[in-house]
Parts: C-alpha cells; structure tokens; sequence
C-alpha cells in the first residue's frame, strides 16, 4: 500500500518549485530552438522565450547545463545528432569490452541484479519497495527503491499516474513511502556514483538494457546497432519494445537510442526531455 502525498517542507517545496521552473523554462527554449532552428535564433530571443533578461537567462542556463546556451544548443538539432552515433565496429567493441568511454568500465559505476524467473513471474511478490519523490536536473521524477537496489526511476507529469505505473510495474510488492530514504540513490545515480539495480524485466529485455548501460556518455547508438550486438539482427521492433519498457530514466541510458538517421525518435518521457539529456551529456 502507499500513502496518498508526499510530504515535503516548506522550504524544500520553494525550492522544488525554482528548479522545477529552470527545467520548465530549459524544456521550453529547447522546444523553441527545434523549431525554429533554421533562423538560428539569438540569446535575445531565446531569453524571450524563457521569460527572462538575456543575463539572467544566460546565467540561470549556464548553471543549469554547466555550458553556455550557445555551446548546449547546438547539440539539439538532428545534424548533430547524427555526429553522436556510434559505428557498429565501434559498439561492438565496447560491448566486447564493458567499456563505456576511453580507460573505464561503466560496470564499475552500477552493479545489476534481475529478478529470478520465479521472482518475474510472480509480479514482485515480498519485495518492499520504498519510494519517493524528488526533484533533478531534468524534471521532477519517481524513485523506487528494494533492499537489492534502485528498481524505478521515471521522470513525472502527474503523482498519481506515477504511483499506479510503479504498482503496474510491480504489482505485488509492498510500497512504502519513504522520501528521505530515496534521497541518497537518486543523488547518486545522477551524480555518477556507485548505484545498485534491482530489475525486473525479461531475459531479452534485461539483455537489452545491459547492452545500453555500456554505451558512452556523449555518443548514441541505433536501433539495428542494439539488436546486431544482442545477438538479434533482425529484432530492431524487439529492441524498441524493450527500451520503450525501461522504467530506470537516464540510468539505463535508453535516452541514447536514436533512429538511424539519426534523428531523435520517441522518449516515454518526451522527446524534448531526450534531447535536453542528450545535449547535456554531449556538451560536457
């Protein structure tokens, strides 16, 4: 069972609701610049479309992404998109070798753990799951958490609809409320430190998101490219299926799947959302 509300303070719900508003004014001036990218909009304009001055929109934009609006927004567009792709030689490799970037093994960073059969089949039955919600760089987002590790992490729109997927996703565990308990393992797994998983999903699917976890932090891989290394060359729709079922945002990195056109393709949490991710990680 799981209570009806998260409780927070009244100073941390102020400051929920100025991060939350940087992330609202971010995902509008990204959607702005798809848009409108043909006219190459400036810092004028786009500090319009965020509802600030061109200094404080340029100030409040460079602390968000950590790079300036110039440098962030010219990874939004498709062509530049293109230009993160890996080639399949490339991926291949790295799956070969667990390697997710030059000299490191992501599986260093996130240990992963799947449910038994017996455990799948029998819909999450004696796990207790605390969950909370907090608030991140890219929207606020519903944390799930089971003695074995982080098993939901899924950016929000509405509280309830996010309790009832988690429910959906684990339909006989034992929810618990427990925002302070959360708290720690989504700082850490948006801050690139050690965070253990605790999925469930099927075999084809965990191989899927295993395969995700390996590629690099600035670069994208195809559809086709996950479905040669998986073993299954002509289950791209397989592929697409088992990363649209991901229920751990931004950890199993399924935001790093694009068409290969290289265009941005869907997001369960908006394509918008994708590409902010993307253009983050790509900037820095």
């Amino acid at each position: 069972m799981f209570d009806s509300k998260n409780r927070v303070s009244g100073e941390a719900c102020r400051d929920y609701t100025e991060r939350m508003t940087t992330y609202q004014r971010v995902e509008k001036v990204i959607a702005y610049v798809d848009a409108h990218r043909e006219d190459q909009p400036d810092l004028g304009t786009l500090a319009k479309v965020a509802g600030l001055s061109p200094f404080h929109f340029h100030r409040l934009f460079s602390r968000w992404a950590g790079v300036t609006p110039k440098a962030f927004l010219k990874f939004v567009t498709s062509e530049s998109a293109k230009d993160l792709l890996l080639k399949n030689d490339v991926l291949g490799a790295s799956l070969a070798a667990g390697l997710s970037g030059p000299g490191r093994l992501h599986d260093l960073l996130v240990t992963v753990e799947g449910l038994s059969p017996g455990e799948y089949k029998s819909g999450g039955a004696g796990v207790v799951i605390r969950w909370g919600f907090h608030e991140t760089s890219f929207g606020l987002a519903l944390a799930g958490v089971t003695p074995r590790g982080l098993c939901h992490l899924a950016f929000v729109s509405s509280r309830e609809s996010a309790l009832r997927e988690l429910k959906k996703k684990w339909p006989k565990a034992v929810l618990r409320e427990d925002h302070a308990g959360t708290a720690p393992i989504v700082a850490k797994a948006f801050g690139g430190k050690k965070v253990p998983l605790h999925l469930r999903g099927t075999p084809f699917q965990l191989k899927v998101w295993e395969a995700l976890l390996r590629v690099p932090t600035g670069r994208a891989v195809t559809y086709a490219q996950v479905a040669k290394v998986v073993g299954k060359p002509k289950a791209s729709r397989a592929v697409g299926t088992a990363v649209g079922s991901n229920t751990l945002a931004c950890v199993i990195p399924c935001h790093r799947v694009l068409r290969g056109t290289g265009a941005f393709g869907g997001y369960r949490w908006g394509v918008t959302r994708k590409r902010a991710i993307l253009a983050s990680e790509a900037a820095r």
